[in-house]
């Protein structure tokens, strides 16, 4: 493969990978405009958000049965087209409800694209790449958080929410273009996969089965799941906890990102001469450290500005390093069941992300808190899940 050709699919990829992203990232600066223009509050409005993780986690299990029986394009194609109608739909809604379910039918597209294009990072390259690939994915993800809410900031002031929506239709329609035209298609399509229940949750339990699976997809899931408390929380913490701008909440949540792009792409170098085991225990255990440190500041109101910026940006940091490499460990033993593999892979990840995202609801105080404690809590919980699977391995590698 040419390098033109390597990057030409690693930006489709990534556009597709990212379009989930730069929904849940575009909207969040609008949180207390939509939250005065429908009548609610902004921690209301988050409900909206919790209800696209869990259209995106259940919507990835359907898909994974429906990209190996007939192939990856055309359920993507008619996810996408899922994706356009249901954003289309936000733009007139008139109630918080209305937005809750079109946000949680848009995410049913969107998880196709975020499906499919992890599926066919294992087909469209060698095992040996896939941690790199994965962390340019990251790359070229990680674009949205810098872009999406400064865009989105900017898009509210000066047009309103609503056109925020529209924005993401133009995306879409721009992903589905390139995904029917740019494309390739290089998996066989299976008509001997059963879309009936018993046969797919045959094959999901066979794929959970799978000791590197269920390790690392748990491990990575609850770690990450921290990302979603953070995206969820931060609208409060920063606007109202410390009633910074509009403007100014869209760059700092730009500025924020770059830890987790920059630390991916260190990745990619530390992957030719470390094992991915061994850069995910070690990322998982300053990540643990950092949250427990995170959590007596906030508790005790010992924390700035700035200081909060500083911490979760070394928090984002930490998961650049752990995603790429939990995603190409927990895909790894799968080749025939790439495409169910990466949708319980992501809906797992999505699902605990939604759980984490709606246990902020829990807390009624205003401070930074209880979304570190969210935070706090997964850290913890993954390296229990890391360290109980790795003894498993270790013995059945023995």
């Amino acid at each position: 493969m040419n390098n033109k050709r390597y990057l030409s699919l690693i930006l489709i990829l990534g556009s597709l990978t990212a379009l989930g992203p730069f929904s849940i990232d575009m909207y969040l600066p609008a949180f207390p405009v939509i939250a005065k223009d429908l009548n609610t509050s902004t921690e209301q409005v988050a409900i909206s958000l919790s209800s696209f993780f869990i259209g995106i986690s259940l919507g990835q299990l359907l898909y994974g049965p429906l990209l190996d029986r007939f192939g990856r394009k055309k359920p993507l194609c008619i996810g996408l087209v899922l994706y356009i109608l249901a954003s289309l739909g936000c733009v007139f809604v008139t109630s918080l409800n209305q937005l809750i379910i079109l946000r949680a039918v848009q995410a049913l597209g969107s998880c196709a694209a975020a499906v499919a294009s992890v599926a066919m990072v294992r087909d469209l390259f060698p095992v040996k790449d896939s941690a790199k690939v994965f962390a340019l994915l990251m790359l070229v993800v990680g674009v949205s958080p810098m872009l999406a809410p400064t865009a989105g900031s900017y898009v509210t002031i000066l047009f309103g929410w609503h056109a925020i929506f529209i924005a993401l239709i133009a995306l879409g329609v721009l992903n589905l273009l390139a995904s029917i035209f740019w494309l390739p298609e290089k998996y066989q399509a299976d008509p001997n996969i059963s879309l009936m229940p018993a046969p797919i949750i045959k094959t999901f339990l066979s794929v959970i089965a799978e000791p590197y699976f269920y390790t690392y997809a748990l491990t990575g899931a609850m770690a990450f799941s921290g990302l979603f408390a953070y995206v969820a929380g931060s609208p409060v913490v920063f606007m109202e906890v410390f009633e910074v701008s509009t403007e100014l909440y869209g760059w700092i949540f730009a500025i924020l990102s770059i830890g987790l792009i920059s630390s991916s792409q260190i990745n990619s170098a530390l992957v030719k001469r470390y094992k991915s085991e061994q850069i995910v225990f070690a990322a998982l255990s300053i990540q643990l450290v950092l949250t427990l440190c995170f959590c007596a500041g906030a508790y005790f109101n010992l924390l700035n500005l700035y200081e909060t910026i500083a911490l979760l940006f070394l928090f984002l940091c930490c998961l650049g390093f752990i995603n790429p490499n939990t995603s190409a460990l927990s895909l790894s033993p799968f080749k025939k069941n790439a495409g169910s593999a990466s949708a319980l892979m992501g809906a797992i990840q999505m699902g605990i992300g939604a759980l984490a995202s709606s246990l902020l609801g829990m807390f009624e105080t205003k401070s930074a808190f209880p979304m570190v404690a969210v935070m706090a809590g997964s850290t913890i919980i993954a390296m229990i899940i890391l360290l109980m699977g790795r003894m498993k391995l270790s013995k059945t590698i023995a």
